[in-house]
């Protein structure tokens, strides 16, 4: 758990260095947790779900494709009526890119019914149609790390694939 916040450090290096001018602006939002199991939200839970953000605007970074447009937690706040408002409405989301100049807004939660298994659930949202074009549930068995890391690569290439048009599985 002590590694999942170096991720983020190399993201804001890289919001840092300013935009590239290249790259598709692609807005990451906060993953929400939906713990529902009987004990719900501990505090390594919100830890690791916190650290999905960062780890994602990292591997869409990675591919070099992507410049990530940030969204300040206070707007993705004011945007969120309450728990799961952005992630059931995409025109709020739609709002929010606009609002930031992103192309793309990619909005998710991390759903916990387990304390053996989760999941990455994200909407990817189309700011410029003012629509969803794709939804992605990506199951994490365990809570490690190294788990979350993978998932977070394979949530990255999947929704690479749906914006590069390269997406075999749709």
């Amino acid at each position: 758990m002590k590694y999942y916040f170096l991720p983020g450090l190399l993201v804001i290096l890289l919001l840092l260095s300013g935009p590239s001018g290249a790259g598709t602006p692609i807005a990451v939002l906060d993953f929400e947790l939906n713990d529902i199991t009987s004990l719900p939200n501990t505090p390594a839970e919100r830890i690791r779900t916190a650290s999905i953000k960062p780890l994602l605007e990292e591997a869409l970074a990675q591919r070099g494709a992507y410049q990530i447009i940030p969204i300040s937690p206070a707007a993705q706040e004011m945007a969120n009526s309450g728990f799961g408002y952005l992630f059931r409405f995409d025109e709020q989301a739609v709002k929010l890119g606009e609002q930031s100049g992103a192309d793309w807004v990619i909005v998710s939660q991390h759903s916990k019914p387990s304390f053996l298994f989760s999941y990455l659930m994200a909407h990817l949202i189309d700011v410029k149609a003012k629509k969803r074009v794709a939804d992605f549930d990506i199951e994490l068995k365990g809570n490690h790390e190294i788990v979350t890391r993978h998932a977070v690569k394979r949530l990255a290439g999947k929704i690479d694939g749906v914006i590069s048009g390269n997406d075999k599985n749709r």
